[in-house]
């Protein structure tokens, strides 16, 4: 992977997406819940706000906020969470949110038999309707200096503006000598009414021609890329499934995938896979993995193998960066990790989870 040095870039990573308002009713369910904690999220922010928080990296999002109390609280939250917002745009606010707002989602862990639930209510958000000449992505990636950009599928599926975007910031990074990467993380809610699995592939096969680091799982390579069904698909077989990845799309240096075997929602067998042109390495498995919040575990692999790709680790170190901090994340409530480096490094060493004083 050849990334540019950090003494001549003011970022590590630069991240393309919207961040939400999250919703938590804590135990109980949205549907009966009487109060709410707040926190910020998205699939994008999340790996931005990981290698921060967690690994100490200098990231940034780019992103958009209708200016009222709601977009002011966003603002604040990642304030504490340390990801710079000098490429957040502020959209006037027109009283009601009928010509921009700020996305809101609603989550409830799950427990057990019953299932994690999420609820978002985004329409019309300020970060969909970003498009294409909004933002000086010659400044980002000339000017300021990046050495690694990130985007995914959910902010891609927002709308076609959003998607033109995104395309526009990956040949942007390129010609920069940035690295890009992608997470297709294909969401069946947000193409529902966009076109389903076909616009999905349409749309994405477009961004990943100029994408270097691929992630994505079984039902992302099958609805977001158009593969079609790959069958029962374990550890050995996913060797096969990136293959046939990185030889339709010859910009492609890695595919990951985070593997999750959910036996109830709080117990999931969980580890992690990728390729290169050079080989096929399996991560570390947490078998009967204890989960108290799985919503973000994903973001959190992405960004622990994106520090770990980063700074220059071998692949099967960087994929064991990730299936730590992946796991961490998902003990901890909330999209975002709370955990830190230290932490992280010692689930890779095997650590027990015995009390530390």
């Amino acid at each position: 992977m050849n990334v540019r040095p950090a003494e001549s870039c003011r970022y590590d990573l630069v991240a393309l997406g919207e961040v939400m308002l999250r919703f938590d009713p804590g135990d109980g369910r949205i549907a009966t819940a009487r109060t709410f904690s707040v926190s910020e999220g998205g699939g994008e922010y999340n790996v931005a706000r990981g290698l921060r928080r967690c690994f100490g990296l200098r990231t940034a999002i780019v992103t958009a906020f209708a200016d009222n109390p709601v977009g002011r609280l966003l603002e604040d939250l990642i304030l504490q969470g340390g990801v710079d917002q000098s490429y957040v745009a502020w959209v006037p606010y027109d009283g009601i949110g009928r010509g921009a707002r700020n996305g809101l989602n609603f989550v409830e862990r799950g427990f057990g038999v019953r299932a994690a639930l999420g609820c978002s209510d985004r329409g019309h958000s300020a970060a969909s309707m970003l498009r294409p000449g909004d933002v000086d992505w010659d400044a980002v990636f000339g000017r300021d200096g990046a050495r690694w950009f990130h985007c995914g599928g959910i902010f891609a599926a927002l709308s076609p503006s959003s998607a033109a975007l995104a395309v526009e910031a990956m040949t942007a990074a390129r010609r920069h000598g940035t690295v890009v990467s992608f997470d297709l993380n294909y969401r069946p809610s947000l193409w529902h009414t966009s076109g389903g699995p076909e616009a999905a592939a349409e749309t994405n096969r477009r961004l990943v021609e100029q994408v270097d680091v691929l992630l994505g799982n079984e039902e992302d390579f099958s609805a977001a890329l158009g593969y079609g069904d790959f069958g029962d698909v374990d550890t050995a077989a996913y060797a096969d499934v990136h293959r046939r990845v990185l030889d339709d799309y010859p910009r492609l240096q890695l595919v990951a995938t985070s593997l999750r075997e959910a036996h109830t929602a709080t117990t999931n067998d969980w580890s992690g896979v990728c390729s290169t042109r050079d080989g096929f390495f399996v991560g570390p498995e947490m078998r009967a993995l204890e989960i108290f919040d799985r919503v973000g575990g994903g973001d959190s692999f992405a960004s622990g193998l994106i520090y770990g790709l980063i700074r220059g680790d071998d692949v099967p170190t960087a994929l064991a960066y990730a299936v730590a901090h992946g796991a961490l994340a998902m003990t901890t409530p909330g999209d975002t990790s709370m955990a830190n480096r230290e932490e992280v490094e010692r689930v890779m060493r095997g650590g027990a989870a015995r009390v530390l004083r």
